[in-house]
C-alpha cells in the first residue's frame, strides 16, 4: 500500500498507525495541516473492509477538516482519526483508553472529537488518559439549555442554514415552506435537521440503514419513509446526505431528481468529477466542508474556552459563506466546491505568507 503517492495524500504532515495488542486496537491518525493551529477532527470507528479503505478515509477526512476550519475562520488545522472495527461489537472501555494513549503520544498536535461510531461517553473514556479531547464537558447554550459537549446540534443548525442559502441561490425562494427535502441518515444530526425543517413547513422523506431509527422519525414528523437505497432518487427539491461519504457517485447521481444536494455528511462526492457532473446537470451542490462546519465551530470553541454567543454567530455565518460561494459559482460558471476550496486555500496562504 503506497502512502506518499496515494491520490488523497495531498502533502499530509503526518500519518500515524496505532496498535495495541491487548485490545486489538487498529487505528490511524492523519494530520493534514497545522498552519492555523492544532489539527482537530473527529475519531471515527467503522468496520472498514480493508486497511487501504481506512487510510483513504483518514486522508480524505483530514484534508476536509483543514478546509473546513480555514473556511470557518478558525485557528485550527485539519486531522482525523479512524479505528478499524465494528462499534457495536468491538468497542470496549479498554479499547478507548488504548486509543487515548495513541492520541496522547502526539502531544497535542492532534485533538480529537466525536464522529461516526463514537459517543460523548466514549470520548470521556478517551479523556481519562489524554487531555487532547473536546466535546466532553457540560456548557450552557445561549437559550439557557444544557450542552453536554455533543456538537451535533450545531452541525444540524449549520446545515439547516446552508439549505436556506442553497434554496435562495438555486430556486430563488426566500423560504422553505412547501418544499420537499429527502434526508439520508437519521442519526443525531439528521434527526435534528429534520426537526428544523419540519418546523419550517417542509415535507420530508427519510431513510437510514437502521430501519427503526428512520421509522421512529417518520412517525414523529409525519415524513415519507423510504429505503436507504431509494432515498437519493426521491422526487424532492433537496437531497440531504447525512450519513457516510461518497453518497454521490457515478451510479447514484444518475438517479437524482432534485435541484439541490445539501447535507451533513463529509466527503459526499465520491470524486471531484461527480461535483462537475452535478454542476453541468444544473444541480447545486453545497460543499460539505462549508455547510457542515457547525460541529468544528462548536468543538473549536470548547477547545479555546466555550463562548456560546460566538458559536451561534459563527454557525449563522455558514449561511452567508455559502451565499458568497454560490454567487461566485454562478458568476464565474465554476462548481461551488472549487470556489470553496479556493477560499480556504486563500486563508491558508495568507497565514503562511505564500
Amino acid at each position: 500500500m503506497d502512502v506518499f503517492t496515494h491520490p488523497e495524500f495531498d502533502g499530509h504532515e503526518q500519518l500515524v498507525f496505532g496498535h495495541d495488542p491487548a485490545t486489538d486496537l487498529r487505528a490511524l491518525i492523519a494530520i493534514h495541516d497545522t498552519s492555523l493551529g492544532p489539527a482537530m477532527g473527529g475519531c471515527r470507528m467503522w468496520p472498514y473492509a480493508s486497511e487501504a479503505e481506512a487510510v483513504t478515509d483518514a486522508l480524505r477526512l483530514s484534508r476536509g477538516m483543514t478546509q473546513k476550519s480555514a473556511l470557518a475562520g478558525l485557528a485550527l488545522g485539519g486531522g482525523k482519526a479512524v479505528i478499524m472495527g465494528d462499534p457495536n461489537q468491538h468497542k470496549t472501555p479498554e479499547l478507548m483508553r488504548a486509543m487515548g494513549r495513541v492520541i496522547d503520544n502526539l502531544g497535542g498536535r492532534y485533538v480529537t472529537a466525536e464522529d461516526s461510531g463514537m459517543s460523548v461517553a466514549d470520548l470521556r473514556t478517551l479523556g481519562e488518559v489524554t487531555p487532547h479531547v473536546v466535546g466532553i464537558r457540560d456548557y450552557q447554550r445561549t437559550d439557557g439549555s444544557a450542552h453536554d459537549g455533543d456538537p451535533s446540534p450545531a452541525t444540524a443548525d449549520g446545515v439547516y442554514r446552508g439549505i436556506r442559502a442553497s434554496v435562495r441561490a438555486r430556486l430563488g425562494r426566500p423560504e422553505l415552506r412547501g418544499l420537499r427535502v429527502a434526508i439520508q441518515g437519521t442519526g443525531s444530526v439528521g434527526r435534528r435537521l429534520a426537526r428544523h425543517l419540519a418546523a419550517d413547513g417542509v415535507a420530508l422523506s427519510v431513510a437510514d440503514i437502521h430501519a427503526a431509527s428512520a421509522q421512529a422519525l417518520a412517525d414523529e414528523l409525519d415524513a415519507r419513509l423510504l429505503s436507504a437505497d431509494a432515498i437519493l432518487a426521491d422526487d424532492a427539491d433537496v437531497v440531504s446526505p447525512c450519513a457516510l461519504g461518497a453518497a454521490i457517485n457515478p451510479q447514484t447521481r444518475q438517479q437524482l431528481k432534485c435541484s439541490i444536494v445539501a447535507g451533513a455528511a463529509n466527503n459526499q462526492l465520491a470524486t471531484a468529477a461527480d461535483g462537475v457532473a452535478l454542476w453541468q446537470a444544473g444541480i447545486l451542490y453545497a460543499p460539505d466542508f462549508a455547510i457542515n462546519a457547525g460541529g468544528i465551530i462548536d468543538v473549536g470553541s470548547q477547545y479555546y474556552g466555550f463562548d456560546a454567543t460566538d458559536v451561534d454567530r459563527r454557525v449563522a455565518g455558514i449561511e452567508t459563506t455559502l451565499g458568497t460561494i454560490f454567487e461566485r459559482a454562478y458568476r464565474d460558471n465554476i462548481p461551488p466546491e472549487t470556489i470553496a476550496e479556493q477560499l480556504a486555500d486563500e486563508r491558508l496562504a495568507a497565514h503562511s505568507g505564500k
